[in-house]
């Protein structure tokens, strides 16, 4: 829908929502305007009936300490209360209303803008690659190389062939966790896992800095060993990603009891706090021109906080000193159960 036509849709809807507040306004001024005047007839009348039956003396005094106008006084008065209550709560469901209507077209809004952005970006992921291999295979089509160039190439193709396996293995993840994601869970050592994807990364990343932290050591746990591949690489990848031009990135792994913590610090531009609460959305991308100039389609943190519920872990964003964020995961550790033998006389 484009936005002139939504634009007057909205404007259509608080034209009615504004009719129908006056026209309720209207009403009950005249619903009490008319009880009012049928209580003061209907005390009038009172009154005069008494005076002739001679049961009070014509003085004001006399009429209003009688049980009678006192019963019908109180009866007109709940009758006010009733209107105005009434009122009142009409008045606030409406207003309730109108508040979770606009707020659910804010979510709609913002969900179609990033499921917009997501596509534009996912365009962008999946074609860059596919020029650049395609780039490389016409070069050596068309003609030779000297060695040192094809192996430059050759180096090149393999990376970007890399990106682009990450990123249609992002976008199968992110369907399966919507709907049929289980764990293959087995005994996996996360610190070894986080040793081994440091290697990798070293490789990928050779101006980047990276240091392992294994502070006390940690038991092997049941888990998804590629769903912790995903959790590990996806949070590697995003601290190179917003650490400039020569990344300094530190892992940290230690046990406390039977909770494995990871850390993930690095020294880059560092997440706002009103971000950190939407970072973990589908399809979100902080919005500052910094972030937006990086490769990215919005599901890699959003894979993290899935995986990381699924083995019932927790994930926080907090900020390094003296700048950067660490993204801390805690995730308990889970034993295999013992089977005790069945004794021979049972």
């Amino acid at each position: 829908m484009d936005k002139p036509r939504n634009l007057q849709l909205r404007l259509l809807s608080y034209g009615v929502i504004a009719y129908m507040m006056l026209a309720f306004a209207w009403w009950s001024i005249l619903l009490f305007t008319k009880n009012r005047d049928a209580y003061e007839a209907k005390r009038d009348k009172m009154r005069l009936m008494m005076i002739a039956r001679e049961e009070i003396p014509p003085t004001d005094e006399a009429f209003y300490s009688t049980p009678a106008f006192q019963e019908l006084k109180n009866q007109y008065a709940s009758q006010e209360y009733m209107i105005l209550g009434e009122a009142s709560v009409f008045v606030l469901s409406l207003a309730i209303g109108v508040w979770l209507i606009n707020r659910g077209y804010h979510r709609e809004m913002l969900a179609a803008l990033q499921q917009r952005n997501f596509l534009l970006s996912i365009t962008h992921e999946l074609k860059s690659p596919i020029a650049s291999i395609r780039l490389v295979l016409e070069t050596f089509q068309r003609r030779e190389l000297p060695r040192d160039k094809a192996e430059h190439l050759t180096k090149n193709a393999l990376l970007e062939t890399e990106r682009l396996n990450k990123l249609v293995n992002d976008l199968l993840l992110s369907a399966k966790l919507e709907s049929a994601y289980q764990l293959h869970k087995v005994p996996v050592n996360i610190a070894q896992v986080v040793e081994d994807i440091l290697e990798q990364m070293e490789a990928k990343y050779p101006n980047a800095s990276f240091t392992f932290n294994k502070q006390t050591a940690v038991e092997d746990t049941l888990g998804d060993v590629a769903g912790l591949d995903s959790v590990i690489l996806n949070l590697l990848e995003n601290a190179v990603k917003y650490s400039g031009a020569a990344p300094d990135i530190e892992a940290r792994i230690s046990q406390h009891g039977n909770t494995i913590r990871l850390e993930i610090a690095d020294q880059g531009i560092g997440i706002d706090e009103s971000e950190k609460a939407k970072i973990f959305e589908k399809f979100y991308r902080i919005g500052s021109e910094d972030t937006r100039k990086t490769k990215g389609t919005g599901l890699g943190l959003y894979i993290v906080s899935q995986i990381v519920k699924a083995h019932k872990g927790k994930i926080a964003v907090l900020d390094n000193d003296p700048q950067g964020t660490v993204f801390r995961i805690e995730i308990p550790v889970a034993r295999e159960e013992k089977k005790h033998p069945k004794n021979k006389g049972q």
